[in-house]
């Protein structure tokens, strides 16, 4: 009987926290809002990607977090390699734990 009292009791903040996202803010007008990416004035690379996120959100999506791993990868090995030529070789550091 105890366990079963604190199952519930651990239901109710859990409900509480979860009632937000049952109920919509903004009622019936939320179905009229549209977020676009102006294109008049861009060319290029810019203009894909614009185009991109008006179209298709997914691939636009895909590209974001691959772009993101690339330049953090990119950023990582070109530190890296600044490290190494100011004289601070992390290579070959020893972590010591107590």
């Amino acid at each position: 009987m105890k366990r079963l009292t604190h199952k519930l009791l651990a239901m109710v903040p859990t409900s509480i926290l979860c009632l937000p996202v049952t109920l919509w803010a903004a009622g019936d007008k939320a179905t009229n809002i549209v977020v676009v990416a102006d294109t008049r004035r861009v060319t290029g690379v810019m203009k894909y990607f614009s185009n991109l996120y008006n179209t298709d959100i997914l691939m636009y999506a895909i590209w974001a977090v691959i772009l993101t791993a690339a330049m953090g990868c990119i950023l990582g090995f070109l530190m890296d390699f600044i490290m190494e030529r100011t004289g601070l070789d992390l290579k070959s550091r020893k972590i010591i734990e107590h």
